[in-house]
Order: structure tokens, then C-alpha cells, then sequence
């Protein structure tokens, strides 16, 4: 795996020294007074400390002892900060004790950290060996103004090597598992972060998303998350492997276990001033909003190229008529085939067959889950053109024929004409979804499956369409988890396993849901039960503040018909209790 024995040695001292620092941590907390803590809200906390009841120290050693027993469950942590942490805990208590004035809404609020942002003293790595020992020199723009408002980093979290695809392992640092269950992954690329935060290892998280990357990860691992529309939050001091790149707008936005919590965050955070650091940014403060009593929902469950297993539509289904009951209009919409939306996703981001992405590599292995885009990329024309071609003459599968098709590198004239392409794409959405069917918002899947096995992104990468429309349409969206994955309920019917009753990607829906080449089906409801279950929440471009009102609509929907809970302590309370669905 390693070029030399010299290489292995850097990732055998960073993970020595995240060890040496995880024990040096004590505490004098007992679980009970943990338990206060970290089943508190951001407003909690802040409240708590303001009234002199709590200490940001405490707080801090709390979130701190629950982050360590993440990272045994998972793998979630990759550069550990408790030291600064408590130093900046104490000089927040200080400061309050004398002035009697809080630092900001998040005075004294653990938060974890995506790889990529930098912080000072620390490095970057997104899981590269070769960008090890490097550490940043100063904040990334986002982390300072969390700093500035009174908001604690504890920590940094894992991602993908490249952080494109939706599990979270590299050569450096491992692999992130999901809390719910080991055998399946917490997602990616902001898979850390989504671990950590269901296990309540901190209060709220910040990620990225180019194409789910804050939305897998929170589905998953039954969390809540913002993506943004482009430009709302700035993205200076982020690491990429290809940061030029602009065919999808790359999106920072927070991750959470609360709607409450992330609308606090997007009211601090839009907007704010990163003195022209990025060129992107969009300085539009955060404005209120004021939603219409009856609300006009669209739905759908099958978008055209990955039906919606049993237990993503139920919880489609469920969202829906919890909202109904609440007295809000759904209707089921049908949107441009999203196989064309993965299509310029694909074309785009494929342009220079991954050469810059995969450039950082070094001596790294490449990861299973790389394998199939990157390789399919580079191969002849012609080569691709037959592979092509048999997969759409023989196994009568057009679309994934298609996918491959547009993996070819590109020269500028041909990299445009995707750019029209995705243009006119977001001008029939907008006219057959949002204008004809005169929406407020969409409930849909996040993705086609709830969760997917440890190494299933190798086979499975496509099915990241679900998140990936909303990226090439840049819409802001928000992931609401809404219930668990029921072992006996969720079984496939032939309305899954028959190939007649279906419409989308045969290659994909054959491994989710038939099995395909000796290999079972992906989707197996016996293995994911008591999993999460998320939906995805769609909003038109830049009605970010209108998507958190609508999250907080449907969350009360859900949670009003829901005998299960989630939020604060949710994760920690259902693997004591077992609760059934």
C-alpha cells in the first residue's frame, strides 16, 4: 500500500499523537452532570452559562469525554484540539466573571470542524498523507467569526480521500463508520462530522457540499444540515484538492441536532463579512421571513434514475401526510429526469478526467471508491464508446450508458457546452417543478437507500443523483431525519425486486435491490433496521431563511405523529432503550 516505509510513517505518527492526546484528556465530570450538557441546545447553553448556572468549561469537558467515546464507536476524529479548547473555555469564564457580558450567541458552544477548514497550528489533510505536517497558519474565515462569537473548536473531523464520494476512509486516517451500526458508513464527505454529532461528540458542525456532502452524512447518521444556496456563507481557508473548479459551486453550510440550532447559526453566519477573502461570497445578511399558514408541498419518491427503497418512500409518505394533517397542501410532482441532472454533474466535474483532483495523491493508494470514475475516465474513447454500447445494446440500460459516456475528458469548447446544458436544465426545472406546479418547497429521498455498507460507494456512486440535482440547480435544501428503518415493514416487495415495475438506472437498481454479478442486494432492511431515515427539503435559489421556517413546519409535523425522538441525546437514548419504530 505504501511507497516506502518512510510514507507509512506519517500516518502511523499522526494517529500515534491524536492517541497520545485523546488520553491525556480527564475530567472530574460524573455521567449525570454530562448528561445536562450534552443534551442541551445551542440557546441552552448559552442561557445556562449567561445565568451563572454553567460554566463554558464544563461544557466544553463534556462534549470533549463524549467526543472521545465517538471516536472508539467510529473513527470520527482526525486532529484533536481539547487543549486549546479548555484554554479559550477558561478565558470565555474569566471574561464573563468580569465583564458580565457574553462573547457572542455562542458563548461557551463546543463545535466540531470539516478536515478542510484550516485552524491554526493544525493541519489540513483532507485525508492526503503527502499535506500531513503542514499546519495551517491561520483560521479559515468561517472558524474565526464562530470564534469571535463565542463558539469553541474541539476538534476536526474525517472525510473521503478527495472528499468526493460518500464514505469517509483514506489512507491516512482510516475509515469512519456509522454510529447506528459499524458495518455501514457515516457517509461523505462531511461523514466526521455527521458521526460525531450524532453521538453528541459536539453541539453543532460545519461541512461543505458540492454534491450531498452535507446532506448524505446527516441522513445517515440521523442528524439535521443547511446546504446553502452558493455564496451564503464564505468558503476562504477551506482546503480542496481543486479549488478553481466552478462547473458546481462548492457550498459550506453547518450540520446539527436541531433545526433551532442551525437557523441560530445561518442568523450569525450569512452575510458576514470575510473582507473579500472569497470572491464567491454572496454579503447577504440573513432575513426574516414569514410563511403563509397553508404551505404547498410537492413530493416526489422516483426520480427518474433510482427508485426510493421501501423504507426512504415510507418516510416519504409519512412526512407527507403528517404535513397534510397539519393542514398543509402535497402534491406529487414529476421533475425533468434526474438522469440528465447526474449526466452534467458527472461531464462537469469529470472535465480533466479527476488529473487535478487525484493529483495530491502522492504515494496514497487510490481508494476502491475512485476507482470506477476516474479509471472510466481515462480509458480510450473508443474503449468507452464500446463499453458503452454493450451495456445499452445488451443490457438494455441507456442511462448508465449515458453516465458513461460523459466521463470523457473535454476539451474547453466541449467543457461549455456542458455549462449550456446545466443552464438549461435549472430553466426546466424551474418552469416544469417550481412555476408550473407553483411550489413552496419538495419532499424528497436524500437517496435512493437509507444507508449504505462499508465499500458500497465502489458500486453505488451514482446513486448520489438524489443530492446531486440540487446542486446543479443550486437550491438550497435541508435534511430532516423523520424515522427508523424497520426490519419487518421495509422488506421488498416485487414492486422493488420486479425489473418490469421499474424506470431507472438498471445496473444501479439491480445491486440495490436484486443483487447483481454473485453479489447480494445492497439494500437489506433485516440489517439497516433501527437505522435513521432522512428527507431532503428543497427551496427555490436563495430562499435559504424560507427553507429553515419550512424545516421547523415539517420537523413539528413529523415529530407529532413520531413516537421516536431525534435531537440532543436521540442516538445515546435509543441504543439504551431499543426503542421499536
Amino acid at each position: 500500500m505504501w511507497g516506502s516505509s518512510s510514507t507509512k510513517q506519517i500516518p502511523d505518527a499522526k494517529i500515534a499523537e491524536r492517541s497520545r492526546l485523546l488520553k491525556a484528556f480527564s475530567t472530574s465530570l460524573t455521567p449525570g452532570d454530562s448528561t445536562r450538557y450534552l443534551n442541551a441546545s445551542v440557546k441552552d447553553i448559552v442561557t445556562h452559562i449567561e445565568s451563572g448556572e454553567w460554566t463554558a468549561v464544563h461544557v466544553v469537558e463534556a462534549y470533549i469525554a463524549q467526543a472521545i467515546v465517538a471516536q472508539e464507536a467510529t473513527n470520527c476524529i482526525t486532529e484533536v484540539l481539547f487543549e486549546q479548547a479548555l484554554k479559550q473555555a477558561k478565558e470565555l469564564d474569566e471574561e464573563f466573571t468580569s465583564t458580565k457580558k457574553l462573547r457572542g450567541p455562542f458563548h461557551g458552544v463546543p463545535f466540531s470542524v470539516k478536515d478542510q477548514f484550516d485552524i491554526t497550528g493544525f493541519d489540513s489533510t483532507i485525508g492526503f498523507t503527502q499535506w500531513a505536517n503542514k499546519p495551517a497558519t491561520t483560521n479559515a474565515v468561517l472558524v474565526q467569526h464562530l470564534i469571535s462569537l463565542g463558539a469553541i473548536p474541539i476538534l476536526k473531523t474525517n472525510v473521503p480521500q478527495t472528499m468526493f464520494s460518500f464514505e469517509s476512509s483514506n489512507p491516512l486516517w482510516g475509515r469512519t463508520t456509522n454510529p447506528y451500526n459499524s458495518e455501514f458508513t457515516c457517509g461523505g464527505s462531511s461523514g466526521g462530522e455527521a458521526a460525531v454529532l450524532a453521538m453528541d461528540g459536539a453541539v453543532f458542525g460545519i461541512g461543505s457540499d458540492i454534491g450531498g456532502s452535507l446532506r448524505m452524512p446527516p441522513a445517515y447518521c440521523g442528524i439535521y444540515s443547511l446546504k446553502p444556496s452558493a455564496g451564503r456563507i464564505s468558503r476562504k481557508g477551506a482546503a480542496s484538492p481543486d479549488p478553481a473548479f466552478e462547473g458546481i459551486k462548492d457550498v459550506v453550510g453547518p450540520l446539527g441536532r436541531s433545526v433551532e440550532d442551525l437557523d441560530l447559526f445561518c442568523r450569525s453566519l450569512f452575510g458576514r463579512d470575510d473582507d473579500f477573502g472569497d470572491h464567491g461570497f454572496v454579503p447577504l445578511p440573513y432575513r426574516e421571513v414569514s410563511l403563509p399558514e397553508k404551505l404547498r408541498f410537492g413530493y416526489f419518491v422516483n426520480d427518474g434514475f433510482a427508485k426510493a427503497s421501501p423504507a426512504n418512500k415510507r418516510a416519504i409518505l409519512f412526512t407527507v401526510e403528517s404535513l397534510r394533517e397539519a393542514g398543509h397542501e402535497c402534491v406529487e410532482v414529476e421533475i425533468p429526469d434526474a438522469t440528465e441532472a447526474i449526466q452534467i454533474f458527472t461531464a462537469l466535474c469529470s472535465a480533466d478526467a479527476y488529473r487535478r483532483m487525484t493529483s495530491h495523491l502522492g504515494p496514497d493508494s487510490m481508494e476502491s471508491y475512485l476507482s470506477l470514475p476516474v479509471y472510466m475516465s481515462r480509458v480510450p474513447g473508443f474503449l468507452r464508446s464500446i463499453a458503452s454500447w454493450i451495456v445499452s445494446t445488451f443490457i438494455g440500460d441507456t442511462k448508465f450508458a449515458s453516465l458513461a459516456q460523459a466521463t470523457s475528458p473535454k476539451s474547453f469548447g466541449e467543457y461549455s457546452a456542458w455549462v449550456d446544458k446545466r443552464n438549461d436544465y435549472n430553466d426546466r426545472f424551474h418552469d416544469k417543478v417550481w412555476k408550473h406546479y407553483a411550489l413552496d418547497g419538495i419532499i424528497c429521498p436524500v437517496q435512493a437507500v437509507p444507508q449504505v455498507p462499508n465499500g458500497g460507494a465502489t458500486d453505488l456512486l451514482p446513486i448520489a443523483v438524489g443530492t446531486a440535482l440540487f446542486n446543479v440547480v443550486n437550491s438550497p435544501c435541508g435534511v430532516i431525519p423523520v424515522t427508523h428503518v424497520n426490519g419487518k415493514k421495509d422488506q421488498l416487495t416485487d414492486e422493488w425486486t420486479d425489473p418490469k415495475k421499474r424506470n431507472g438506472c438498471k445496473l444501479i437498481e439491480n445491486q440495490l435491490y436484486s443483487g447483481f454479478m454473485g453479489k447480494r442486494a445492497y439494500y437489506d432492511a433485516e440489517k439497516m433496521d433501527n437505522m435513521p431515515v432522512g428527507i431532503q427539503l428543497v427551496g427555490r435559489r436563495y430562499e435559504d431563511e424560507k427553507v429553515l421556517g419550512m424545516m421547523r413546519v415539517v420537523d413539528e409535523a413529523v415529530k407529532a405523529g413520531n413516537k421516536t425522538k431525534f435531537g440532543p441525546g436521540a442516538f445515546r437514548y435509543r441504543s439504551r432503550t431499543s426503542v421499536a419504530n
